[in-house]
């Protein structure tokens, strides 16, 4: 007599998770806004209902994951973890919602390009893992559209764009195709030389800044413009600058002690290993750029692919100042 062979046991599932896929889209939203206030709003809730949501999210994950203080929330070091992590989840989720609804899905190829030059840094591995976790998804860099992203939207030269200073025109003026949403921040450091004089200081004061020369990338009107306005608030002050053409330039400047240099954290994080360098923050409290996704409308499924990912890939300097 033949057997008959028994099914295959379905596999074990394990433990159930405690976090939920809201509280993976909470801290993916503070990390990008900051603060509750600017969280609730990306979330359309009530920021009463944030800080709710954030203290259910740290008891079932058993840790802090954000710091509050008066300024907004600052990721613990639980909470750089999940946040990490959490995007890429999201964004296989959503993948695999899109393959099973539609298996024969073609491969969708867009193109980006960033309007700051310092997202390089880690842009190309993002998209390496990208490719990875969402093989349907293939995305080209447009570098040759850096110095215009928004007018290369507007003519459908590129399908993405990742902004910091820039605004999209009006619907007039050929805006109305186009569509943005938050996507992260990253942080502004001050680098100084170990031989400086600022170098014992535990954080710079906006006296300190106006009183050595700054030591910048060549820089458009405005993100100068947000950095004064970021720092300095309505006053005006007259600033020494020094702009460079290239990072290097920057760095070897620092250690010189020629001034204070002035990066993303995203640059500042490749430099710190020599110990000739002092990372330096503002009394006043983290600088903060804020970045955005602007897309074309078509792309605007993509672009939600996108922000889950991008989110957790972008590095973060934690350094101790001083």
């Amino acid at each position: 007599m033949s057997r008959i062979a028994s099914p295959p046991a379905p596999p074990a599932l394990g433990p159930r998770p405690q976090l939920e896929v809201r509280d993976l889209e909470l801290v993916l939203s503070l990390a990008a806004a900051g603060s509750t206030a600017g969280a609730a709003s990306t979330m359309h809730i009530t920021q009463s209902a944030v800080s709710r949501a954030l203290a259910q999210a740290e008891e079932r994950v058993g840790a802090r994951l954000f710091d509050r203080a008066a300024r907004g929330v600052t990721p613990t070091a639980a909470g750089e973890r999940l946040i990490a992590g959490a995007g890429l989840v999201l964004a296989q989720l959503r993948e695999l919602e899109r393959e099973v609804a539609a298996p024969a899905a073609a491969t969708t190829r867009v193109r980006l390009v960033c309007e700051c030059y310092t997202a390089y840094r880690w842009l190309p591995s993002a998209m390496a893992s990208l490719r990875r976790t969402l093989p349907r998804l293939e995305v080209e860099l447009a570098v040759e559209h850096t110095q215009d992203p928004v007018g290369a939207l507007v003519r459908g030269d590129i399908d993405v764009a990742l902004l910091t200073t820039a605004s999209l025109p009006r619907a007039r003026e050929g805006g109305g195709a186009l569509v943005e949403r938050p996507l992260f921040s990253d942080e502004v450091v001050f680098l100084v030389s170990t031989a400086h004089s600022l170098a014992a200081q535990g954080s710079l004061t906006r006296d300190h800044l106006q009183r050595s020369p700054l030591l910048t990338p060549s820089a458009s009107p405005a993100e100068v413009r947000w950095f004064m306005s970021a720092v300095f608030g309505r006053r005006k002050p007259r600033l020494e600058s020094l702009p460079f053409p290239l990072t290097e330039a920057i760095i070897d400047a620092a250690r010189a002690g020629m001034g204070i240099a002035v990066l993303s954290e995203w640059i500042a994080d490749g430099y710190l290993g020599g110990g000739d360098l002092r990372v330096k923050r503002l009394s006043s409290g983290p600088l903060r750029r804020p970045w955005r996704i602007a897309c074309r409308r078509a792309s605007a499924c993509v672009a939600d692919s996108l922000i889950a990912a991008l989110q957790s890939s972008a590095p973060r300097l934690t350094p101790r100042a001083g």
